[in-house]
């Protein structure tokens, strides 16, 4: 089975969706038999390399994967005309792209940029294709998170192309209940052409470790309650309430809040910080991969957080991991996100009202003192972890493809 991916993230962005996408393309490929292309957008970190370059679009290869680069402009996307800059070019570096992906049985586009699906439909349907939509985030909700634009036209305008994905996909992907709901419910998508798939950890390569690693020690956790968020710093987390949160503990002084990533919001917060003077938020760059198990084991517990009203719209991809390595995590989101429900079925953290910073410090406090239970809700974590490995996940997406494609592969 021939299968073609547009996401503009991708190896090696550190991004989330990228992360995933590539374990997904990898995976079908050594897994399944697949063969995977993606068209991606250039490494936004990476120096400028521009050989193979053709029409546009750099060629390369990585674990079986062929990636076609569009090319696009790498502003700081602090700002949104530099994101929007970013997208506009990806987009039409991709669109050319697409000319260049042969035959496949089946196109998938993400999310990224928003208005990407229409390049991978044309593709798709060019080339004689099924089109799928896989949704890692709905708009325009999403856009109305960006704090520096507001703009009714263009939110309706990415609303009636979201729309119209929707309605022409041969198949959906949502990555819970939630969004599912969000999608049949708000936006007119055929129930019976949505696939709930969750996003998921790597339960081989992430597992529960010691607390008193190098990371910790390095960093001075060791001997520390640490209450880590780690991933995007961005505007959907509502991490402004967790500084708000620490200005309260600072009685409790084993506590260390870790904020590990990095995004738009994140020089915000450390700015906050400092005028509070607060000694118990720590920030921290992104961990290197070979060094994530590390980090993930110095944390004692987590937070999940998103601003209210968000819940369905995003699902924060970061769960999983969590999960994977045996630490509970503080849900401060609405109780109908797939995060606060994964705390109910499994008991494997605690569930905090979103933005009350107030619930938020009383939850890391009953977790600091009480580490018997917090222990066990790790135990249990790891327990809910395996209901969302990896390779459960890439088989979902293989057995979707694989039937609306109409093609028979080995698996």
């Amino acid at each position: 089975m021939r299968i073609c991916f547009f996401n503009r993230s991708y190896w090696p962005d550190q991004a989330a969706t990228g992360q995933l996408l590539t374990e997904l393309a990898e995976d079908l490929v050594s897994r399944h038999g697949c063969d995977v292309t993606v068209v991606a957008g250039r490494p936004l970190h990476a120096a400028r390399d521009h050989r193979g370059r053709l029409a546009g679009v750099e060629r390369e290869a990585r674990n079986g994967v062929a990636i076609l680069r569009a090319n696009g402009t790498r502003f700081r996307p602090q700002r949104f005309a530099g994101r929007a800059a970013n997208y506009l070019t990806y987009f039409g570096s991709a669109a050319l792209a697409g000319v260049n992906i042969g035959r496949p049985d089946v196109v998938v586009s993400l999310t990224d940029p928003p208005i990407l699906g229409l390049a991978a439909r044309w593709a798709a349907r060019h080339a004689g294709a099924r089109f799928v939509f896989l949704c890692e985030d709905i708009f325009p909700e999403v856009a109305a998170l960006l704090e520096d634009f507001h703009n009714a036209l263009l939110n309706r305008t990415l609303d009636r192309i979201n729309r119209f994905l929707l309605r022409d996909a041969d198949a959906i992907v949502a990555l819970g209940d939630r969004m599912r709901r969000r999608l049949v419910e708000e936006k007119g998508a055929d129930a019976s052409r949505v696939s709930i798939i969750h996003n998921w950890a790597d339960c081989e390569a992430i597992t529960p470790g010691a607390k008193d690693n190098a990371f910790a020690r390095e960093h001075g956790l060791a001997d520390r309650f640490v209450l880590m968020h780690s991933g995007n710093i961005g505007m959907s987390q509502n991490l402004d309430v967790l500084v708000d949160a620490a200005s309260r503990l600072t009685s409790k002084e084993r506590i260390v809040v870790a904020i590990v990533g990095d995004g738009t919001k994140r020089e915000a917060l450390a700015a906050d910080a400092a005028r509070r003077g607060l000694t118990n938020v720590r920030f921290f760059p992104y961990t290197p991969k070979e060094r994530l198990h590390e980090s993930f084991a110095a944390a004692d517990a987590f937070l999940v957080a998103l601003k209210p009203g968000i819940e369905g719209y995003v699902v924060p991809s970061k769960v999983y991991g969590i999960l994977a390595a045996g630490r509970p995590y503080i849900a401060a989101l609405d109780p109908s996100a797939e995060a606060a429900g994964i705390v109910r079925e499994f008991g494997c953290g605690l569930l905090a009202t979103p933005g009350d910073p107030e619930a938020l410090a009383a939850a890391i406090a009953a977790m600091h003192d009480d580490p018997t239970a917090t222990r066990l809700m790790g135990q249990r974590a790891r327990s809910a972890a395996l209901q969302f490995d990896r390779r459960m996940a890439v088989a979902s997406y293989f057995s979707l493809f694989q039937r609306i494609a109409g093609v028979a592969c080995a698996a």
